[in-house]
Order: structure tokens, then sequence, then C-alpha cells
């Protein structure tokens, strides 16, 4: 048995199941908070060995009266991203874009099933994933499963198997389903290095003067 968790371990310690207890401060939560507009929802992320098949990661995006990622024992880590034990704050658009590019490369595809649920149902996840506390290595599936055992009891069982978890979270009614595929170097800490927030806000900002621009001189045309 000591064997068998100590190779898992190894396993997903590929994907970064390499997680430590940190706690953001509440300022620092409070101004990354981020309300996506769209509906709440649930959007489990696995992990998958392009040469094996085998699971390595399992990690859940959350849409409620914010949006967050429940990323256990990860090594997803930006200096403009808060994390209180796992749940990691200010998922935008262009954050949750990098989070999974960080994580498909050569030799790892991102499974992303997504499943709308009710305000009600999207904040009791939210809840489970903030008190669960820091996730310990090689637990990324385990912990995952277990919260969603609690409010999906007749479909999810706890599992150690990020595979088995997509498994069981696809017989969920109305689950959709899309693979991510990149085929960059596997040394994906080259993602969140070239990640510039600022940047990107300044190109945004940019992009819409000049379409505005356009489209002035298109009406006065």
């Amino acid at each position: 048995m000591r064997g068998w968790v100590l190779a898992l371990c190894a396993v997903v310690s590929l994907a970064g199941c390499t997680g430590q207890s940190v706690w953001a401060p509440d300022d620092a939560v409070q101004r990354a908070a981020y309300r996506h507009d769209g509906p709440t929802r649930l959007t489990l992320y696995t992990m998958i060995n392009n040469r094996t098949g085998a699971g390595a990661h399992s990690s859940l995006m959350i849409n409620g009266s914010q949006r967050v990622i429940f990323d256990p024992a990860g090594s997803f880590k930006h200096e403009t991203l808060p994390e209180r034990n796992d749940v990691v704050y200010g998922i935008t658009p262009p954050v949750e874009d990098v989070y999974t590019r960080y994580h498909a490369r050569e030799s790892y595809h991102v499974q992303v099933q997504k499943l709308d649920v009710s305000p009600q149902t999207a904040e009791r996840v939210m809840q489970l994933a903030q008190s669960y506390g820091a996730v310990p290595p090689a637990q990324c599936a385990r912990s995952t499963s277990t919260i969603l055992s609690q409010v999906f009891p007749q479909n999810v069982s706890a599992t150690w198997s990020p595979v088995k978890l997509a498994e069981q979270f696809a017989t969920l009614p109305n689950v959709s389903e899309q693979h991510l595929r990149e085929y960059d170097s596997d040394d994906n800490s080259k993602v969140l290095e070239e990640w510039d927030p600022t940047r990107y806000a300044q190109n945004r900002k940019a992009a819409a003067e000049q379409d505005t621009a356009v489209a002035k001189q298109a009406t006065d045309g």
C-alpha cells in the first residue's frame, strides 16, 4: 500500500500536485475577487498523460458569487493571484486561459467538463472548497471528489483517481466535455513567467480604442 501511494505521488507530481498551506490576506482576496457574468457553473479539469492515458491532476473551477479555482496541491502560482489553501482567487478570462495552457503541454492534455448548476449549488461547492483546508500531495482527485460527493452523492464518490472522478462527473446530466491540447515543452514554468496581466490589460485597452476609432471613422465617412 505504501509503495502504491508513493508511486501515485510520483505520477501526480508531474502535473503539479506539490501543494503547500498558504493564506492570503483579506484585502488581497477582496481586490482580486472576480464575478464572471456567465451562468453559475462547475468546471472539472482533468490532466491526462498523452502516452498512457493516466490521470495526473484534478481541479475544479467554481463560478458562483465569484469565480475561483480549487487547485488542490497544485503548482499554479502567481503573485497577482491570491490563494487560500488551494483556492485561487481572481479567475478572470485571461487567468482561466493561462491556467489551461499551463497544464496542457507535450506530455499532457486537459479534459474540461462543464456543468451549469443553480447559484445555491455553486455557493455550496465553493464553501466546501474554502473550508477543506490545505491538500497534501497526491490527494488532488481525492479532495475534489470528496467535495463533489457531498453535493452529488448519487453520482460521485470519493476516489484517488483523476480519470475515475472524470468518469463519475460525466454521469451527471447535461455535462459538456472538450479536450484541450498543446505541444509546448513540458517545462510549463515559462507559461507563468511570460504571462503579464498588466500588459494584457493594456493590449485590451488599445484594441478597444482602435475599434472605437475605426467605428467612428466609418460613421463619419
